[in-house]
């Protein structure tokens, strides 16, 4: 890869430090979506000792990467996210790929199309626990800033991706009870 093209991609990517989330990670800050892709790094390396046999090193790919796309469409809350919302993600991460060259290029078009179909164990975990760094995150945000949807969609937010394993869900459990801590101590600021 020439330099140009590395330094040209990172520029692009690097976009994902200043596209903020949904979230806000202290007061008057929103969290980035770079924010949350460096602690989903963090927190997929910490737990991979807990499945045997994950690859380590593509379950770390897959949290860099993750919400790549984001770069060019800016994150849009995954409860309001629509199915053209998704498939423009989708276009900008080919967007952004196809200004690599070979082999990098078809190295990330394949990992996309597995992390999309969910194909690999790695996938899977590395999409649960997406799911549950944001429920953390969230939980760590002022219960002010919480929108009236979210008291609810807090406790059911990543079900089904932390069904992959037993430590996934005891992970979630465990978000569950510090969000329902959460909201019995602070929910008096409730905005509905």
């Amino acid at each position: 890869m020439l330099p140009e093209q590395l330094l040209d991609f990172l520029t692009a990517a690097g976009r994902l430090r200043v596209t903020p989330r949904h979230c806000y990670t202290a007061p008057d800050r929103r969290e980035s979506v770079a924010d949350h892709s460096w602690r989903l790094v963090l927190m997929a390396y910490l737990c991979a000792e807990e499945f045997p046999g994950i690859d380590l090193g593509k379950l770390l790919t897959f949290a860099a990467i993750h919400d790549l796309g984001e770069a060019v469409t800016g994150d849009i809350p995954a409860f309001v996210k629509t199915e053209a919302q998704e498939e423009t993600e989708d276009r900008a991460i080919d967007g952004l790929i196809n200004t690599l060259p070979e082999p990098a290029r078809g190295r990330l078009h394949a990992l996309f199309d597995e992390y999309e179909a969910q194909s690999s164990p790695e996938a899977r975990l590395c999409l649960a626990l997406d799911k549950l760094e944001a429920l953390h995150a969230h939980n760590e945000s002022d219960i002010a800033t919480w929108l009236p949807l979210e008291y609810d969609l807090q406790l059911t937010y990543g079900a089904e991706q932390a069904a992959f394993s037993a430590y996934t869900e005891a992970l979630r459990a465990e978000l569950n009870a510090r969000t329902r801590r959460k909201i019995a101590e602070e929910g008096g600021k409730r905005t509905d």
